[in-house]
Order: structure tokens, then C-alpha cells, then sequence
């Protein structure tokens, strides 16, 4: 990771002085680091312990590239904040925090382009593609309030899934191009990356295991696991009241805490960490498929780790 890291800050460079100052704050804020974790992983356990430079550049264009989508999903959010410091809409604005977002996604793609690694530029390419469209489906039919179980899944598959998958295919891609394991592991992420989605839902719901109650995704009219069970296991009434306090009442706290209260109490969160933690056991399921080794451990320790982070 520390290597990694090196050439991350590397990778980043601009003749910008301006850019280079906003990148080094990126850099010196970074989050778990848990996307190129999964790429050292899984390239690791397919190839005896042994990382190459493949390697390393799909681990940097993922990051790269899933810097450049937070970036760009602060200015959406208008949020001023991120993993508790100044977001860069807040420090330089929205136009500049766009600019340094595309900025961010073209040196992705251009590390994969200058060494040839077409390949792993496709895995990606598919990840960026289906992250917007996810986003584009939730916003669709947050509007309506109609979301199925069913649409609920393609939502999370696309918007977090995807970019974790794409983690877990570019580490086998690199090491083992053109083998079953690319597509294998792809499924592998994408389960972990349900099981994630799923959890930072239940975050909304707060309770002393998870965090502080809070409602954020109410008030942005979100349509997560726990509300979906609830809206479908209510008599017409309680649904009408749901909706109707999901639409127009998400701003007054009161109400929040009586939605939260409501989906608690039909069984919302029960249903929710029974199916994260299916997803998860499949994950895991796939993962025994091979040999015992400490690159297996350390990859079953990050998907008990999706599950019972407590932020």
C-alpha cells in the first residue's frame, strides 16, 4: 500500500500548480482505501503472492477514477463536507471541483491508454458507465416512490456494486488476463458490494450497533432496503402515510423519526441484514472455491468487514 500509494500521488501530477494543490489535499485525505485493497488481494491470491505493474495501475485508475465520481458527487450533493473535511466544492468552488473531476477521470483512463492495458480499460470504462446510469435510474424513480425490490438491486448494482467488482475483476485481470477467475471475482465484488450498499442503508436507521440515528436518506427521498420492505408489508393506510411523509414531510424530524420508528417496527431493518448477509455468504461462497492461502483470509476479512463496519 505504501508503494501504491507513491505511485497514486505520481499518477495524479500536473503542470498545474493549481491542481497539484487540490490533488496533494485529495491525496492527504483519503478514505479506508478498501477499493485498491480488494485489487492487491485478488491479484495476489491468483498468482502465488505476486503483484506486477498491471497491478498497480489498475489500482491507481480505480482510484483515480473513484476520486473523480466523489468529487463530481459532492457538487451533485451540494454537500460541504467529506469523511469529515472540507469537500472541494466547499474550498474551491463548483467549477473547479468539476474541472478536477474530469481532470482525475482523463488521467485514469490515460494511464491504462499510454501502457496498453486495454483490457482493464474496458473493466473500468463498463464501471463508469454503469455508476451513472444507477445514479440516473435511483433519481428516476426516486421521483415516483415505486421502486420494487427488484429495481432496488439493479440501483445498488450499478451505483456501488459495480466500481468493487470492477476492483475485484481488474486484480484477477491483471495477473491472469483472459482467464474464468476475471469474471469469478467480478461476481465476487459485486456481492461484496450489495452487501455494502445494503449496510450504509441500515446506517439511516441508527441504532447503538451502527452509528447515530439519521434520516439523511428520507430527507433526500432514497428509497432504501428497509423503507422498500416496509412499503410492501403495511396496510393501504400505513402505506399512504409512508409516502406521503417520505414526499412531503422529509424535512420535519418529527416525522423522520416516526418513518424510522415505522419501518423498525414492521421488521424493515431484520429483512434488510438477512439479505446483506446473503449476499455476503455468497460472496464468501465463491471465495472458497479456491485454495486456502493468507491473500483468501485477508479477502474474508473484507467482506466481514463490509458487514459489520460501523461507519
Amino acid at each position: 500500500m505504501d508503494l501504491f500509494e507513491t505511485k497514486f500521488r505520481d499518477s495524479m501530477t500536473s503542470k498545474v500548480a493549481l491542481l497539484n494543490r487540490i490533488t496533494y489535499y485529495i491525496v492527504n485525505r483519503k478514505g479506508k482505501q478498501m477499493r485498491p485493497m480488494f485489487v492487491f488481494l485478488t491479484a495476489k491470491l491468483l498468482n502465488q503472492g505476486e503483484v506486477n505493474e498491471r497491478t498497480y495501475r489498475g489500482a491507481s485508475v480505480i482510484e483515480l477514477i473513484h476520486t473523480a465520481t466523489l468529487v463530481h458527487d459532492d457538487v451533485v450533493d451540494e454537500s460541504d463536507k467529506r469523511r469529515g473535511f472540507f469537500s472541494i466544492n466547499a474550498l474551491w468552488k463548483n467549477k473547479i471541483a468539476v474541472l478536477v473531476g474530469d481532470y482525475l477521470l482523463s488521467k485514469g483512463l490515460l494511464l491504462s491508454i499510454d501502457n496498453g492495458d486495454f483490457d482493464l480499460l474496458r473493466i473500468i470504462s463498463v464501471a463508469v458507465r454503469e455508476m451513472s446510469e444507477g445514479e440516473l435510474l435511483q433519481i428516476e424513480k426516486a421521483r415516483r416512490l415505486d421502486i420494487t425490490e427488484d429495481v432496488y438491486y439493479d440501483i445498488i448494482r450499478q451505483k456501488t456494486a459495480t466500481l468493487i467488482a470492477a476492483c475485484c475483476s481488474l486484480g484477477a485481470c491483471s495477473v491472469k488476463p483472459d482467464s474464468p477467475d476475471v469474471e469469478t471475482f467480478r461476481k465476487f465484488g459485486e456481492l461484496c458490494g450489495m452487501a455494502f450498499q445494503i449496510k450504509d442503508d441500515l446506517f439511516d436507521y441508527g441504532e447503538e450497533k451502527i452509528g447515530k440515528p439519521t434520516g439523511i436518506d428520507i430527507k433526500e427521498q432514497k428509497m432504501t432496503l428497509p423503507l422498500i420492505y416496509a412499503l410492501n408489508n403495511c396496510s393501504k393506510k400505513e402505506k399512504g402515510w409512508l409516502i406521503n411523509s417520505v414526499k412531503n414531510h422529509n424535512k420535519n424530524k418529527k416525522r423522520v423519526k416516526e418513518v424510522i420508528a415505522f419501518v423498525k417496527q414492521v421488521g424493515g431493518l431484520e429483512y434488510a441484514v438477512a439479505k446483506m448477509l446473503q449476499f455476503k455468504d455468497e460472496a464468501l461462497s465463491l471465495l472458497h472455491q479456491y485454495p486456502k492461502s493468507d491473500y483468501r483470509d485477508s479477502l474474508e476479512l473484507m467482506v466481514n468487514y463490509v458487514v459489520e463496519r460501523k461507519k
